[in-house]
């Protein structure tokens, strides 16, 4: 048997105040407007707001109701909430039980969220949402079961995480050795290029349909995979920054906050935009632009950029003089150049199959994670004998 929502909880949905009175946080009450905000298990604020009409207390759940629907995270302290927002606090059901329950919600919120561009559930919606019908007691003992058992799954996550970041950190110290073997000559990246850095733009309308792909600083993880799904602006608007429009093996780089992600234009982006914090590189006729695009992920580009960006600001940007002059060894004919080429491919290979290794076994963890939480909070086993200990080993009594 199940129960609506909202006879077991209060559910407070978000609104915002006007943007006047929304500043960056010092000494406010912290403001939260939608999940951009969210981090692992609580949120991270940026801005503040004393006149915010709709707050969440400290321990409530704070669930997005806008894209993407469903997110959660837990309320460290008080915060205004926004209209991305709502906050769910426990009245008749144990506070931890309604936490790991929201997590299976989200594919019923899916179900229900409306709108073409960016999906949204209602307050109402979320009052809906059929709770199950638990003693007090079943609900705690579940929620301690969940503790426990997803703190040893979540371990196991960190541990992958870690693991792809070293994997990372070697990939990228193999690929400065090979760029530093002897005979090959000192340069500055403008030599190897064909005209100087081109910088992208901000550009004020996005449109659904027919328009110039735009490519932004997440895109480049996938250059590739995410073509199809880019955004788009109007051709017009697209002929006004025609200095950045990309050419296939063009080498595009974040060049604002997080430096060094790159990648290579593919045929089906030829004459795509670039978004302000993304330079295009054009590569000379005789240079390999998938050599130019690994050396720019190695520690002596990270290194030469870090120290040409100021820390002072909140997001430092890499100048175009200083790209420009940025030194690097660079092989002395075409030969050395095919066989530098294929050191660089056999590395990439190497580590882009241990990189997968690692990220198909935290899929796996999450599916885990997420399917206990579900048949747990349904009733699908008996959590004190689910995991082959008494899930309260341990606790005073």
């Amino acid at each position: 048997m199940t129960i609506p929502l909202k006879y077991v909880a209060h559910i407070s949905a978000g609104q915002s105040p006007p943007s006047s009175e929304v500043t960056t946080i010092a000494r406010g009450l912290p403001f939260l407007q939608g999940n951009a905000e969210f981090k692992d298990f609580s949120p991270e604020p940026r801005l503040e707001c004393d006149t915010a009409s709709k707050r969440a207390q400290k321990g409530d759940a704070l669930l997005s109701v806008r894209a993407p629907v469903g997110a959660l995270n837990i309320a460290n302290q008080d915060y205004g909430i926004g209209r991305g927002l709502c906050a769910i606090r426990a009245q008749q059901c144990d506070s931890r039980f309604l936490w790991w329950w929201l997590h299976t919600q989200r594919p019923r919120l899916d179900a229900v969220s409306t709108g073409t561009t960016y999906k949204a559930v209602t307050a109402e919606d979320v009052g809906h949402l059929p709770f199950p019908s638990l003693s007090i007691d079943s609900q705690r003992h579940i929620a301690d079961f969940l503790d426990t058992e997803t703190a040893s799954i979540d371990q196991l996550m960190m541990l992958r995480s870690r693991q792809l970041y070293l994997v990372d950190k070697r990939r990228a110290s193999s690929l400065d050795a090979a760029f530093s073997q002897d005979g090959y000559e000192s340069t500055r990246l403008k030599y190897l290029l064909a005209s100087r850095p081109r910088y992208g733009v901000l550009v004020p309308q996005f449109i659904d349909g027919d328009g110039v792909r735009f490519i932004r600083v997440n895109d480049l993880l996938d250059l590739s995979g995410r073509a199809a799904s880019l955004r788009q602006i109007p051709h017009d608007l697209s002929a006004q920054y025609s200095r950045t429009v990309t050419r296939t093996g063009d080498v595009l780089l974040s060049v604002v906050g997080t430096m060094g992600r790159s990648a290579i234009v593919p045929p089906e982006l030829e004459g795509a935009n670039i978004a302000r914090a993304v330079a295009s590189l054009r590569p000379r006729s005789d240079v390999s632009a998938e050599l130019i695009a690994a050396w720019l992920t190695t520690p002596k580009f990270t290194y030469q950029a870090t120290k040409a960006t100021s820390s002072d600001t909140a997001q430092p940007t890499l100048g175009m003089e200083d790209l420009s002059n940025f030194k690097l060894t660079w092989p002395a004919s075409l030969t050395a150049q095919d066989i530098l080429l294929r050191e660089v491919r056999v590395i990439q290979q190497r580590f882009a199959n241990l990189n997968r290794a690692f990220l198909a076994q935290s899929r796996l963890l999450a599916e885990r994670r997420q399917a206990l939480i579900a048949a747990a909070v349904t009733g699908q086993f008996d959590v004190s004998t689910a995991s082959g200990r008494n899930v309260t080993e341990g606790v005073a009594v």
